[in-house]
């Protein structure tokens, strides 16, 4: 079976798929707090998103991501879970959560085979917690990152998006959540995706390097080469087992090195996290049931138009009007 690789001699071995825009909490960077969501004739059945995520499997992806939105908060996603996690070319099912679900769901989703889990918080102090998710309840995510930890996951990572003059000044103190737990924890630089007027992005925008020199006050950070195959780039800290991340679209592009497509919920095939370039699968798979051959040359066509790179912009009106959670996070 031919490889993805693009005109740039990228190999695309990782696949984030969305499997849901919705999610119970309204996170001010992620999405509007009155947000309006796909109807269900809009969105990719799980037996869609299966039949697509085995596609690319036997394409030579390696790694598949579910995203939302939240997407434990899909009815009946075990059964993408279970579906994805029994291909045995697959080499690693993870999943990116806003942790509200994770007590119900922790054991039942490491029994389907997932390996590694994605959890976002971006403060620990739980008033700060509601204004940033807008609903979200501190305790509840807490709760399901110590039931992910009793589970046993291969690695827990912690993702959390530090804006200035809002939670900045917890970035010790969510690292040090992390490392006395053993868990990983990765600081991303706000995505300019959607409009919003709740704060002004270049106003809360902090640096990966401004966090580096911050932690390396308390801390000795020692760079690394370890990769999980996503964008992050990693750093330990003597004496812990965790590992320190930084996920950083402006300040440190890594765009040389994508190896990444998202599969949106609508079904587009999304070639660029900061670009329009994309294939509509949906429209594909629905003319054609069934026909995987169609599906594979859409697929190969994606290859053909993927950008060398994006173009974030954090004083100028969003180029990529989708939110996160349309995008799949």
């Amino acid at each position: 079976m031919a490889q993805l690789i693009d005109r740039f001699g990228r190999e695309v071995t990782y696949l984030r798929m969305s499997v849901t825009d919705r999610c119970d909490f309204r996170c001010v960077y992620c999405m509007s707090e009155h947000m309006t969501f796909l109807p269900r004739a809009q969105v990719l059945t799980l037996e869609e998103l299966a039949f697509i995520g085995e596609t690319f499997v036997e394409l030579g992806v390696k790694k598949i991501r579910l995203t939302g939105g939240e997407p434990l908060v899909r009815h009946n996603v075990e059964q993408l879970f279970d579906h994805l996690g029994a291909l045995t070319e697959l080499n690693e099912l993870t999943f990116t959560t806003n942790g509200s679900h994770l007590s119900q769901y922790a054991e039942r989703l490491k029994k389907a085979g997932v390996k590694r889990i994605n959890i976002s918080l971006d403060s620990l102090k739980p008033t700060l917690f509601k204004e940033l998710t807008r609903i979200g309840e501190l305790s509840q995510v807490l709760a399901g990152i110590e039931k992910a930890r009793e589970v046993g996951f291969q690695r827990i990572k912690l993702n959390a998006v530090i804006l200035s003059g809002r939670n900045d000044n917890e970035v010790l103190d969510l690292l040090r959540f992390a490392l006395e737990r053993g868990i990983d924890i990765s600081y991303i630089e706000e995505m300019p995706l959607g409009a919003i007027t709740e704060h002004s992005r270049s106003e809360a925008f902090c640096s990966s390097q401004a966090l580096r020199d911050r932690i390396s006050q308390e801390f000795e950070l020692l760079p690394t080469s370890e990769n999980t195959g996503g964008p992050s780039k990693y750093w330990r800290i003597p004496g812990y087992d965790s590992r320190v991340g930084f996920i950083s679209p402006h300040s440190e592009n890594f765009c040389s090195t994508c190896n990444r497509v998202r599969l949106t919920v609508e079904g587009r095939l999304l070639l660029c996290l900061g670009n329009e370039h994309s294939i509509d699968l949906r429209s594909v798979i629905r003319s054609h049931p069934g026909d995987k051959e169609k599906l594979i040359e859409a697929i190969m066509q994606g290859m053909s138009i993927k950008p060398e790179r994006h173009y974030f912009e954090l004083d100028n009106d969003p180029q990529i009007l989708r939110f996160m959670n349309t995008t799949g996070g």
